[in-house]
């Protein structure tokens, strides 16, 4: 029996009304804005009859500005002011982007671990930008439907973490947008394909951007969209071949320091050149530099292919992986879906040919499929879809998180590839004798230890009733939106309290620690095993260090001075022994340390118990 919905007061439609709805994939290097009319999605196009809107913003000291084709012409003309790639910037800090100086030839200052782009209109956020390139797709829809917008549903890469999509979602309701929900790029894409083809089974979507790469498993079954598995690298684009065609230029032509515009020059003169390759066997790279040096260069589709092998190479590397994950081999994948319209690339798709052993499906545009299926789900989530057009996405968490506890191990809460929207329960207890607060450190990642994992936001529970450590119960719920957006809340089960937080974090996961964290949770899954075990000892030493340390200073005239030198003698090698940093060592101190206190504690209890008979007839007893 399938559930009702219910539309709230005034929400519901008239049979004859259809409320707008639009779905925005934004790009790195492109973006484009789709709805759906008369049952079927169309993508908008602008005044000149194009659909793809360039995403690059340029800001005029006048206030005036500029989006679109016209800012991309002046890229080498006006580069500080000409933003583009901004994709690659959003919720990343500005250590990470001093990093990467290569892909961005513009200024950029750092308030708070914030980034803000130098232009002559003053400094701009990733997240400013973007909104620029919202707004213009935004009106784009207004003017071709002819009414005021419900919502939108914005796509992200499925790689991007917590903070890169509130990033997102801070720009769409910048630029006045009702975000009707976050979907994962291969998600909608697979959307498109599934319900035009009425295809079942097991997909992949290989979704290769301008500057973000996914591939995502997803299995279709009569309207249920399951991501089995998702893997990635939100550092991995277009931009990155670009940039190798970059570098052979200057290696070829002798060229070493540049000026800004003579990179964006360069830069867009390889970008040419590698689009050219897509229909031909060479292409001419042309360009008069500043200082009247011409380059006159030809680049084959083998020189492309050779300078380029590495990033296919991490393309298909990751495309493994995420199999692995899933638990599948390349036989049982029925069709293999490109994304993004950097797998036009030959190479590409050569690339994903040869390691599924079939031709891809490239029956829809590339550049539109991720637009159409964010326009399908908007249409649905707005309430238009005609009986029977009902699906039902699922989608998943692409790292695992967690809480920092004792001793500065993780304990993950929810594991990576989790189906979302969700919500997963732990419970947890005090380390101390009276403890009344507690510390939730909140982590991502895939490692044992928290200086392995990224830290996301840390909030304190107090109020907790003073108790002997490990008698109080603090249950950590983790909650998941269908956006992929984290809320964490502590709560104290005998006195109520809470704590809660809200994670949104200023910046997110740089490539290297997404790919570090991945590779080394598969690589170092030994080490980890120790270091987790070792961890543990000494948080188990510390526990019965406290607890005896505690026992003594109340009860320490049950004991003679030889038993008081004797367990003082344990206690300095259990401490010893938690200093060398050695599991076994320390597991031989706590055992002795433990049998040696126990005549003492025999003592103890018997002192308790004759406290709480005294006083009392064996009728009260």
């Amino acid at each position: 029996m399938s559930l009702l919905q219910i539309s709230e007061p005034g929400m519901s439609t008239a049979p004859h009304e259809e409320r707008l709805a639009i779905g925005i994939d934004l790009g790195t290097t492109n973006s484009l804005v789709a709805t759906v009319r008369n049952g079927a999605p169309e993508v908008l196009k602008d005044h000149e009859g194009r659909k793809l809107l360039p995403s690059v913003v340029r800001y005029l000291d006048n206030g005036e500005i500029v989006v679109g084709e016209d800012a991309k012409l002046k890229i080498s003309e006006d580069p500080l002011n000409t933003i583009s790639s901004v994709k690659r910037l959003m919720g990343r800090s500005a250590e990470e982007i001093k990093e990467e100086g290569t892909y961005v030839s513009y200024d950029i200052s750092d308030a708070d671990g914030m980034i803000k782009l130098k232009t002559t209109a003053g400094e701009k956020s990733p997240v400013e930008v973007s909104a620029d390139i919202l707004k213009n797709l935004k009106a784009r829809a207004e003017e071709a439907l002819g009414g005021e917008l419900v919502g939108a549903v914005v796509t992200v890469p499925a790689y991007f973490d917590d903070a890169q999509r509130q990033a997102t979602k801070d720009a769409a309701k910048l630029a006045g947008l009702n975000v009707l929900r976050l979907l994962s790029e291969p998600t909608a894409a697979a959307l498109a394909y599934g319900l035009d083809k009425g295809s079942e089974g097991l997909y992949v979507v290989f979704d290769l951007g301008g500057g973000t790469f996914d591939v995502s498993i997803l299995r279709l079954t009569k309207g249920v969209f399951e991501v089995l598995a998702t893997g990635g690298n939100s550092q991995l684009g277009g931009d990155d071949f670009d940039q190798r065609i970059f570098c052979w230029i200057l290696e070829q032509a002798g060229l070493s320091l540049l000026n800004k515009s003579d990179s964006r020059l360069l830069l867009s003169k390889a970008k040419a050149s590698k689009e050219h390759l897509t229909e031909s066997q060479r292409a001419v790279i042309h360009a008069t530099l500043s200082d009247g040096k011409i380059v006159n260069l030809t680049i084959t589709r083998e020189i492309f292919s050779a300078i380029t092998a590495q990033l296919v190479s991490k393309c298909i590397d990751t495309t493994k992986n995420t199999l692995k994950d899933a638990g599948l081999k390349r036989h049982d994948i029925k069709g293999v879906v490109l994304v993004g319209g950097s797998t036009r690339m030959p190479n590409i798709r050569e690339a994903v040919e040869d390691f599924f052993d079939q031709p891809p499906l490239t029956d829809i545009d590339p550049d539109e499929v991720v637009a159409v299926g964010a326009s399908m789900q908007a249409n649905l989530l707005a309430g238009n879809h005609a009986a029977g057009e009902d699906w039902l996405l699922l989608d998943v968490t692409p790292l695992s998180l967690g809480i920092e506890t004792m001793g500065g191990l993780v304990e993950k809460v929810i594991p990576r590839n989790t189906a979302i929207p969700v919500a997963m329960a732990q419970d947890f207890t005090t380390f101390k004798d009276g403890q009344t607060a507690m510390s939730i450190h909140v982590v991502q990642g895939e490692r044992d230890m928290v200086e392995d994992c990224r830290s996301l936001a840390k909030f304190t529970l107090r109020g907790i009733p003073p108790m002997v450590a490990g008698a109080a119960r603090i249950r950590v719920t983790f909650q998941v939106d269908a956006d992929g957006l984290l809320s964490v809340s502590a709560r104290e089960n005998t006195t109520g309290v809470e704590a809660s937080v809200t994670v949104k974090p200023s910046y997110g996961l740089s490539d290297e620690e997404i790919t570090r964290m991945l590779k080394e949770s598969h690589g170092k899954a030994a080490e980890d095993m120790k270091q987790r075990e070792l961890r543990e000892q000494k948080v188990e030493a510390d526990r019965l260090l406290e607890s005896t340390a505690s026992a003594l200073r109340t009860d320490s005239d049950l004991l003679n001075d030889e038993e008081r030198a004797q367990i003082d003698t344990l206690i300095d090698k259990l401490i010893q022994a938690k200093e060398q940093d050695v599991t076994e060592n320390i597991k031989k101190a706590i055992e002795a340390l433990s049998k040696g206190t126990e005549s003492f504690a025999a003592r103890r209890m018997n002192r308790t118990i004759l406290a709480a008979l005294q006083g009392k007839s064996v009728y009260e007893v």
